[in-house]
């Protein structure tokens, strides 16, 4: 669209699924699209119109009873009344409310006293809750904040209504509870803290890759024939600025090497353990780290489109993308209030009415169902773990794009693998090459395989190339151009036509199978016998896929007779080979109908066949097209087990998904009903709501650091 842009409000106070929910719902009735809120982190996103004014969005926020950061805030200040203060502040005035029923201390007994210490803590409970339930109930997503406002709202009035009516009596303390109040906004106070502070655990890989980010950097500059280092701030950088890296040094932005060797870390972009030496010609990732060594680089990627960059922004995306998994969550949680406050009335009406309770007793039973129900266990249940589950898998060099990528992938019944770069390294040697015609050399055939090979991005192509250029003469070629599945095609200046590619060209069968054939005006010349080796771990990747009841299937556009070498050195079964693009979908359907199905590839002929199925795992070495259609990238791309460890950590995702909404229902289910039962205090219930919460978010969080390879 010509007159949207992208656009970023940092937002305060948003604490569960549910509040993200209701700012959605917001803009959305605005006319805004593409709108996308992350609770966790506070960002809200979305494309605005440009006649939509930034003011309008800023209000509508507003009006919902949060705060949206201003430019400076973004950059780190912090405002006066966080929820900290409010805690402490609370935690003062309650301490000497709530020891009142242990000390008989009398000034603590005296109701003007409980009134004044009760005062300023309500009045925080009542501006926070209230703002916030408000702006829930405007938005039509009520949540947990409605309940607190209702309940301690209800406690602190009836006491006031004591105070007036039974000032000096003797029984006064009996229509008194300020301490409930009190004690109830602290511990909500006190949850919200510790769930504030557990849910910024939750989004720590954000954090650790935005961490890798350089401030500064050396440029080198050539000055009247002599060379000069000078210091700039990363942001300045531009794409051909030469600059120098020493040892101890981060990478400060995507590029080549110039000059120099080093050994470089990049476990925390790629989850490759052992350090990689960089040369000449080698590309460089930014925030990688030189341990060893010196270099000169020139920057090819600044800013947005570093492979950093684009990673942090994938792992934002990804973890506001709900797996359907969470639906039933928060239809429960979009009306859970309004049947709590419900059974909260009939728990009054029938303790006071029918039961015969006095009143004070009655009213504390509906108190405590409103404070002991929990709406954001279920609202955190599943993205506390998506973004866990997101972030662990980042760490390990795997960026799934969203929620429902994890739940699917925990759900696949087969796995299908292309063979060339996927199973096999991708990385191909000249092994011979048989001459059919005597009009042509050897060298002419490299040079045609060089000048033909620079415009594909096939595995092979790439290969060749690294092996080719430099050594061999380039040819002037025209009306280059690639068919998928049969290769390469181009005229020399003369007008001869010829062609690069798979047996699919051959028209005839030959006694002896080549990687590829060259033909010279349709006529075959020469064949060209290719070496690929099997990657390390293949075989025991393969075999984990299959402890566990998941199919391993190969299917590759390769000769059948290659793809069968390679199925049975991996201990594969089932496999495919001589598959065009259209066949490897219609494989790639029957499969879908049978079970949910992962496609491994790389190659742009993978690229139709990688969306088709149900989860597409892309390696980092493909072509974009194949990792803009993946929902998996891999950045470790010398080992399939990061394949297993992504669906490992799909599964243990799923799993923890599903306990904690097991754990937020069955707490709902069985608390509700005690405290209705009169068998709950309302501060006992306080207390179990305010870490309700922190269970899940807690279990969540056990997701980092599980073992999760048993």
């Amino acid at each position: 669209m010509e007159n949207t842009e992208q656009k970023q409000l940092i937002v305060e106070g948003m604490t569960c699924s549910n509040c993200a929910m209701g700012v959605t719902k917001r803009l959305e009735k605005r006319g805004l699209k593409n709108v996308d809120v992350n609770f966790s982190t506070g960002e809200v996103r979305y494309a605005a119109d440009t006649d939509i004014e930034d003011e309008v969005v800023v209000s509508d926020i507003r009006s919902l009873g949060y705060r949206v950061a201003d430019e400076n805030e973004m950059l780190g200040t912090q405002r006066f009344w966080t929820i900290e203060r409010k805690f402490y502040i609370s935690l003062f005035f309650s301490i000497p409310l709530f020891l009142h029923m242990f000390i008989s201390w009398h000034v603590l007994h005296n109701p003007l006293v409980q009134l004044a210490l009760c005062i300023p803590v309500f009045v925080l409970g009542f501006i926070h809750f209230g703002k916030s339930g408000l702006g829930s109930l405007k938005s039509g997503v009520p949540n947990m904040d409605v309940l607190i406002f209702i309940g301690s709202t209800a406690a602190f009035c009836y006491s006031l209504f004591g105070v007036y009516m039974h000032w000096g009596s003797a029984n006064a303390s009996n229509y008194l509870f300020f301490e409930t109040t009190a004690t109830i906004i602290t511990l909500v106070f006190l949850g919200n803290l510790i769930e504030h502070r557990s849910v910024k655990q939750t989004t720590s890989a954000i954090q650790e890759l935005t961490a890798l980010q350089v401030d500064r950097a050396t440029k080198v500059v050539i000055v009247d024939g002599g060379v000069v280092f000078e210091d700039i701030d990363a942001k300045d950088i531009k794409v051909g600025d030469v600059l120098l890296v020493k040892n101890g040094d981060k990478i400060p932005t995507d590029g080549q090497v110039n000059s120099g060797m080093a050994k470089l870390d990049e476990s925390m972009i790629s989850g490759e353990s052992s350090w990689i030496t960089k040369t000449a010609g080698d590309e460089v990732i930014g925030g990688t780290i030189l341990h060893d060594g010196s270099i000169q680089m020139t920057a090819l990627k600044v800013g947005h489109q570093t492979v950093l960059s684009q990673i942090i922004e994938l792992v934002k995306t990804a973890q506001s993308q709900k797996p359907s998994i969470q639906k039933l969550g928060d239809r429960v949680a979009g009306i859970f209030v309004p049947i709590v406050v419900g059974i909260s009335v009939l728990t009054f009406l029938v303790w006071y009415f029918a039961l015969g309770i006095d009143f004070k007793m009655a009213l504390l039973n509906s108190i405590a169902v409103l404070v002991i129900s929990c709406p954001c266990a279920m609202g955190l249940a599943t993205p506390t773990a998506v973004m866990v589950g997101i972030s662990r898998a980042a760490r390990n060099g795997i960026l799934i794009k969203g929620g429902q990528s994890l739940e699917l992938f925990a759900k696949a019944k087969h796995i299908v693998f292309d063979k060339t770069g996927t199973i096999t390294t991708g990385d191909f040697t000249i092994e011979s090459i048989q001459l059919f015609h005597n009009e042509i050399s050897e060298d002419e055939v490299k040079s045609l395989m060089l000048s033909l090979e620079l415009y594909s991005s096939h595995p092979i192509a790439k290969s060749l190339i690294k092996q080719l250029k430099g050594k061999v003469k380039m040819l002037s070629l025209l009306q280059i151009k690639e068919e998928k599945a049969l290769g390469m095609s181009g005229k020399d200046m003369d007008g001869n036509y010829y062609q690069l590619g798979s047996h699919k060209l051959l028209t005839t069968p030959l006694d002896e199978d080549y990687s590829i054939y060259l033909f010279k005006n349709n006529v075959l010349v020469a064949g060209i016998q290719l070496a690929d080796e099997l990657r390390e771990d293949a075989f025991d990747a393969m075999q984990l896929f299959q402890s566990i009841g998941i199919t391993p299937i190969i299917l590759s556009g390769d000769k059948r007779s290659k793809v069968k070498e390679i199925a049975l050195k991996c201990g594969i079964e089932n496999y495919y080979g001589e598959q065009l693009p259209e066949q490897k979908l219609a494989k790639i359907e029957a499969l879908n109908l049978l079970g949910d199905t992962i496609m491994v590839g790389d190659g742009i002929n993978d690229a139709p066949a990688l969306a088709k199925a149900t989860i597409g795992v892309s390696l980092s070495s493909a072509t974009q097209v194949a990792i803009n259609t993946a929902e998996v990238v891999l950045l470790n791309k010398t080992s399939l087990k990061a394949v297993w460890n992504a669906y490992n950590i799909s599964t243990h995702t799923y799993l923890t998904i599903k306990q904690n909404l097991f754990w937020a229902f069955a707490y709902n289910v069985v608390a509700i009903p005690i405290a209705a039962m009169g068998f709950l205090n309302p501060m006992v219930a306080a207390l179990s709501m305010a870490f309700s919460d922190v269970i899940v978010i807690g279990n969540s969080i056990r997701l980092r650091f599980k073992n999760i390879n048993k």
